[in-house]
């Protein structure tokens, strides 16, 4: 299974970047969501699914959800692509004056942003046009200072990043302006990232041009908005079903519906986003584990750069057993690809949205007694070759004692990462309907100068521009803006 399906675990790396974890491998009508930027303006980015390499499947129609807007400012981003077809969401970011376009992979578990450089001989061929520093006229380098790892002349700051896979990407840092689309009433922001000069294995192959970086560390694009005070310390992904990708991001705080479920999330735990997991059920029936089993060295996990979950040796013996007794009636088959040992069964039928009747719901229990119902769209994955039958999308995680939750344990789940209270909040809806409720009418981003032309880079993935007046959904009218404490009011009901 491609590296969309590969947990990426950083063991080095070089430059003022922090650490990275991404690990490769195989409601009711009444509830709202607002965004509140405490701190500075919210942002709604999209994210887009990518159609590749694995399975994907249907999943029900959650009541459809209506984005209203306030007085004061927004940004907000698709996501685009799927997530067991490629391994990964991506949103688009445009950089430079004028603003070349890029689309890229939102990684949780990243703490640097980068594209191809210009000048990559040993860069592969991507989506969009390799960045040109040279055409932008708000480009400039980041020189060598005390606080980065720098190039052989002294001249430069350096990156590098290596993962488990055996891909790696490296190259210099430079700093330019970042625009978010044409959805978007943030301004577009100077950041630093990195400009590729090198990339190998997976990241060298994969069609999504970089990555962008959401986890703790100075060089995030999380850390860079706070610092600048243009957002609070909070963003929001909302992945796609089954069958249905796409989805929504939120760079900025939202205030969250009274049903979300939060997990405490230390960060002196663990330099990633960690959540405290203490039990797993499986058909209303708790498994006979120690909690101390999901606080192994990083803990519990949790990275949207990967596509499965990963359960210690033990856990993982429990659940697979658990679902075994729950499954009598149908039949085990073998998985889609001979090289994995995948555990899969027939006889489900083809209708995703049907499949509690023969799979048992599984349940997260935090360390606060809160409670995250999984539905069997949060570990299945659909079978590519035979019609109706599904494989377990949690795999042991070697020897590894951390548990990984990745991608497909969040499908259509607003999950809000609080990093200023400490805490990740777990909210069940329709997120690809979710974008559509904030979707606007394709615009060319900003120009940072106020005059010139946008790379023609146009090929899949996110967009923003943050002059445009947001457009409110159909039939809905502007909801009352907050107190001057919530600016970037949003709110999307059911």
């Amino acid at each position: 299974m491609a590296w969309a399906f590969t947990v990426a675990i950083l063991f080095s790396v070089v430059a003022v970047a922090a650490a990275s974890l991404s690990i490769p491998l195989h409601p009711d009508s009444g509830t709202f969501v607002s965004t509140v930027g405490n701190n500075g303006t919210t942002m709604f980015l999209p994210l887009f699914f990518n159609n590749h390499n694995h399975h994907r499947h249907k999943d029900d129609f959650y009541p459809r959800r209506h984005l209203q807007n306030g007085s004061t400012p927004n940004a907000r981003m698709p996501l685009h692509d799927d997530l067991l077809l490629n391994g990964y969401y991506t949103t688009r970011l445009w950089i430079g004056t004028p603003p070349q376009r890029f689309a890229l992979i939102v990684d949780t578990g990243s703490t640097v942003t980068y594209v191809p450089c210009s000048t990559c001989e040993q860069c592969g061929k991507h989506q969009d046009p390799k960045f040109q520093p040279e055409l932008s006229s708000t480009y400039q380098p980041v020189k060598c200072n005390i606080e980065c790892a720098c190039d052989n002349n002294r001249e430069q700051c350096i990156y590098e990043r290596q993962y488990a896979e055996m891909s790696s990407s490296s190259g210099v840092l430079g700093e330019d302006i970042v625009s978010f689309g044409n959805q978007s009433d943030l301004k577009p922001q100077r950041a630093v990232f990195g400009c590729e000069t090198m990339e190998t294995g997976d990241l060298y192959s994969q069609h999504a041009d970089g990555i962008m970086g959401l986890g703790r560390g100075d060089l995030s694009i999380v850390d860079q908005l706070v610092n600048k005070g243009v957002i609070s310390d909070s963003f929001s992904l909302c992945y796609g079903g089954m069958d249905l990708g796409g989805g929504a991001m939120v760079l900025g705080g939202i205030s969250p519906p009274a049903d979300m479920v939060f997990a405490r999330s230390d960060p002196v735990r663990s330099p990633y986003y960690n959540i405290e997991l203490r039990e797993l059920h499986v058909a209303g029936k708790k498994l006979p584990l120690d909690p101390k089993v999901f606080d192994g060295k990083h803990g519990t996990v949790l990275d949207s750069g990967t596509t499965y979950a990963y359960l210690p040796e033990l856990a993982f013996g429990a659940f697979k057993e658990a679902i075994f007794k729950e499954l009598q009636s149908l039949k085990r088959i073998q998985g889609p690809d001979p090289n994995y040992n995948d555990i899969c069964f027939s006889g489900a039928g083809s209708d995703s949205s049907q499949l509690s009747q023969a799979f048992p719901s599984v349940e997260m229990v935090f360390s606060d007694e809160q409670k995250l119902l999984l539905s069997p769209e949060n570990y299945l994955f659909r079978h590519s070759k035979v019609r109706g039958a599904y494989c377990l999308g949690i795999f042991q995680n070697g020897k590894d004692p951390t548990t990984l939750l990745g991608g497909i344990i969040v499908r259509n789940t607003l999950v809000t990462y609080d990093r200023e209270h400490e805490k990740i909040g777990f909210w069940k809806t329709n997120c690809s309907e979710l974008w559509e409720r904030l979707h606007l009418p394709t615009a060319t981003p900003p120009l940072p100068s106020g005059t010139g032309q946008m790379n023609s880079t146009m090929n899949r993935t996110p967009t923003l521009t943050p002059t445009l007046a947001p457009t409110l959904a159909p039939n809905l009218a502007p909801i009352q803006p907050p107190p001057p404490k919530a600016p970037g009011l949003w709110a999307f009901g059911l």
